[in-house]
């Protein structure tokens, strides 16, 4: 209970000073959003419904403390005002529909990559040295090193405008109306394969190194050195006394690629013009949109926080040394 007590405290901590920096940061930015909405109406809008304008998107004017104050208790009261951008919907709606889309997207290529990154890793170590660990090092170190705007152009380009095999944009063909029907959820599927291909190639070679350098550092432990000695199978040691303690530091990797599934994949959403909660921020910090960028960024450190608390139990649980620490 100690040990809770302590961690929670910390993040609590770590949550009011992000949100502190997400107070602040959009603040530091050109241009004042009340202001260009303004003077995009041209000569429709009277001077004095300025002052109306700022009362609606909760810009009064008054000292920075004050206002500081007044954010950080919608905060914890649940509103998040309204978007400019979407007005006149909530901050929580405009959210609220992107987190679907960037969840599905981001959850599902998170679990693949985590799979298929773990199991590779497993083999390229157990194999270090042959064909195949030099062909997934290689792989997986050249995936992490390319930027993720460079590996989205290069599907975009090959499977997209070269190969013509899927499309180049959009969760779902605009000509559908949303149901869950068999032929709309195939056409997001079917929409969903270039961002998911590339979100699995970002992740997957990030897994695989990690896995693979945590097991090779454990295959010259006394305890598998002895598991082989008393004649078990190869497939055995690998699986139950390797990659079993192998595994525990790659949940810190998977804690973190989880706590960004809600801040979504900006670049590869933008890219293909997915309704993810990446492009939506992108969009908001085009339009100067402090509600919709400061509630996106909330969700984001929130999320990490909390898959950070629960990897802090968790490694307690799955070592128990670590109670004494």
């Amino acid at each position: 209970m100690a040990f809770l007590l302590r961690r929670l405290c910390f993040y609590l901590a770590a949550f009011v000073a992000a949100a502190t920096i997400n107070f602040f940061l959009p603040r530091l930015m050109p241009g004042d959003p009340v202001q260009i909405m303004f003077s995009s109406a041209g000569a429709e809008l009277p001077p004095e419904s300025l002052q109306a304008l700022k009362l609606t998107f909760g810009f009064v004017d008054g000292p920075l403390w004050q206002q500081y104050l007044t954010y950080l208790g919608s905060i914890f009261s649940g509103d998040l005002g309204r978007s400019i951008k979407y007005f006149p919907l909530p901050v929580s709606t405009v959210l609220g529909n992107a987190l679907v889309w960037t969840v599905g997207l981001m959850g599902t290529a998170t679990i693949i990559s985590f799979t298929l990154g773990t199991f590779l890793g497993i083999l390229a170590a157990w194999r270090r040295g042959s064909l195949f660990d030099v062909i997934v090092s290689v792989g997986a170190i050249f995936a992490t090193s390319v930027p993720a705007v460079v590996t989205s152009l290069i599907v975009v380009f090959f499977f997209g405008f070269t190969l013509n095999w899927f499309p180049t944009g959009y969760a779902a063909d605009p000509a559908l109306d949303p149901a869950f029907t068999l032929e709309y959820l195939g056409s997001v599927l079917y929409h969903g394969i270039l961002p998911m291909l590339t979100l699995c190639t970002v992740l997957t070679g990030g897994f695989a190194v990690t896995m693979r350098n945590n097991m090779i550092n454990l295959l010259g432990e006394d305890y598998i050195v002895m598991a082989r000695a008393k004649g078990l199978s190869d497939g055995h040691v690998m699986l139950w006394y390797s990659a079993r303690n192998a595994l525990l530091p790659t949940v810190s990797s998977l804690a973190i690629a989880i706590g960004t599934i809600l801040g979504g994949s900006l670049v590869t959403e933008v890219v293909f013009n997915y309704p993810g909660l990446g492009n939506i921020l992108y969009q908001a910090i085009l339009a100067r949109d402090y509600p919709v960028i400061q509630g996106q960024l909330l969700i984001m450190t929130a999320t990490m926080l909390v898959a950070n608390f629960i990897v802090d139990v968790s490694y307690v649980l799955l070592d128990p040394r670590l109670k004494r620490a």
